[in-house]
């Protein structure tokens, strides 16, 4: 994201490609290391996971990766971001989307019901037939495709979105210049992306230190689909300066603790309260 030397990474520790518990060295597994860059605080893997096809990565079946329900569409579906967006730009009837990642297509759903012409594309062929078959997506306005080979006119959309997605491509720096090159100039890019700073990575691996342990709860997940990197503000205010573009604004989602509930009175409002969530929220514009 920042474009660093290697002199810049520090070593956090390992990684296991599963599920770690409490005593990951008791387990058989691969590990790779965990890496920090201390001039953006951009976390990832060294080596990074490389898959020897694309759908070992993006091929997960859509009912393995959600539940059943997660096939219905909320009526308040994507209205939090809708508000936030509200707040930044004036929204008019027949703006132009773009869903980077749709997965089954709710977002363009959501956009459409506010008056968005919404598009999307998706690399995952079965989420992209599930788009279109279970959600009624319309073909002319989805493609099957990566963000790699995939191609819009210059400043077409009025709003972009990354979804939950540029935590699973090896070149976010690369995926954010290309999605600019679509915005209009007033347009507005949203992304969601886990935090570097979440409170609960921290504690494991306070735990894992004072047991010994040479691991780190960070990356996760570490196996298809792969989580590759973990973001601070600080990732996207350097890129910003080798993109060319501005952080309009920014927030966190503190999301689950991963602990037994019993904990969540104390957990969720000291992260919402420290900005140490689970999720980064961030509003890019040129």
């Amino acid at each position: 994201m920042c474009r660093a030397s290697a002199t810049q990474f520090k070593l956090m520790g390992q990684r296991l490609n599963q599920s770690q518990g409490l005593r990951p060295s008791k387990k058989t597994g691969i590990t790779t290391r965990i890496m920090r860059c201390s001039n953006c605080n951009l976390i990832f893997s060294n080596p990074l996971p490389v898959p020897a096809n694309v759908q070992d990565h993006y091929g997960v079946p859509p009912e393995q990766y959600w539940k059943e329900e997660y096939f219905t569409m909320e009526e308040n579906y994507f209205s939090g971001e809708i508000q936030w967006l509200r707040k930044l730009k004036k929204i008019e009837p027949g703006m132009k989307s773009l869903d980077i990642g749709a997965g089954l297509g709710k977002q363009m759903i959501a956009l459409n019901n506010q008056g968005f012409d919404a598009h999307g594309f998706e690399a995952s062929p079965q989420f992209y037939e599930r788009a279109i078959t279970k959600m009624g997506i319309d073909t002319s306005k989805i493609k099957l495709s990566t963000i790699e080979q995939v191609n819009y006119a210059n400043e077409t959309f009025d709003f972009i979105s990354f979804g939950a997605v540029l935590e699973h491509l090896y070149d976010p720096s690369e995926a954010i210049a290309k999605a600019m090159k679509w915005l209009k100039p007033d347009g507005v890019i949203h992304i969601e992306v886990p935090s570097a700073h979440w409170l609960m990575n921290r504690i494991i691996n306070g735990i894992y230190r004072m047991t010994g342990s040479r691991y780190v709860g960070n990356i996760s997940p570490m196996h298809p689909p792969y989580h590759l990197y973990e973001f601070s503000l600080d990732s996207f205010k350097r890129n910003s300066e080798l993109n060319n573009y501005k952080v309009v604004d920014f927030g966190y989602y503190v999301c689950s603790t991963t602990f037994p509930r019993i904990f969540d009175g104390i957990l969720k409002p000291y992260m919402k309260m420290t900005n140490t969530g689970m999720q980064l929220c961030v509003w890019l514009g040129k």
